[in-house]
């Protein structure tokens, strides 16, 4: 029995199939990926966060934005939804894709079971390749956590962890209180 060959996209024809689509993929080195829909939590939080940002950042030169908002890596061919991004200055808008910018300041990432591991593990990696992104930010939906990784002058990630209501992420000098990002939600089974 011989595998089935999945077949390679171009940028291109990844775009008209993406435009033309009720939902929305991914795009990596030729493959094409269906990205599933968030849970009502992950959609409260990934909520309150634009809100919070929103907020914080008027009158500064970053603006947030929300999952709709695509970001391509020119250097790996990622195209992709955060959840949540910051570009700081000028938007940058990609040479091949008019939709997508390749210069998120921040980005967040509302952790969901089937796509954590790709989250903390290769998507970073792949996020970490562009040179605007100064910081990292996972959002746990099970509990009130939240890990954010902050690019150093050497190149080098150093993690934070916030663990209660009480505490407040610093990120881009502003502060966001961890009630706020969770504001609505209820833990346990959903």
């Amino acid at each position: 029995m011989s595998a089935v060959p999945k077949p390679n996209y171009t940028v291109q024809e990844y775009l008209i199939r993406e435009r033309a689509a009720a939902g929305k993929s991914e795009f990596y080195r030729g493959q094409i990926f269906a990205m599933a829909g968030g849970s009502p939590r992950h959609n409260t939080i990934s909520v309150n966060l634009v809100a919070s940002l929103r907020g914080r950042l008027r009158g500064s030169p970053c603006r947030p934005y929300n999952s709709d908002q695509r970001i391509r890596i020119p250097a790996n061919s990622l195209s992709t939804y955060p959840d949540v991004s910051i570009v700081c200055g000028e938007l940058q808008i990609d040479a091949d894709d008019h939709d997508a910018i390749v210069n998120p300041s921040v980005i967040f990432q509302v952790l969901s079971k089937s796509s954590e591991s790709y989250d903390r593990g290769k998507k970073f990696d792949l996020y970490r390749q562009l040179e605007s992104i100064r910081e990292f930010v996972l959002v746990s939906q099970d509990e009130p956590q939240v890990e954010r990784f902050v690019r150093q002058e050497d190149g080098s990630w150093v993690l934070t962890v916030f663990k209660e209501l009480e505490t407040e992420l610093h990120t881009l000098e502003n502060v966001l209180p961890l009630k706020e990002i969770y504001e609505d939600v209820k833990f346990g089974p959903e």
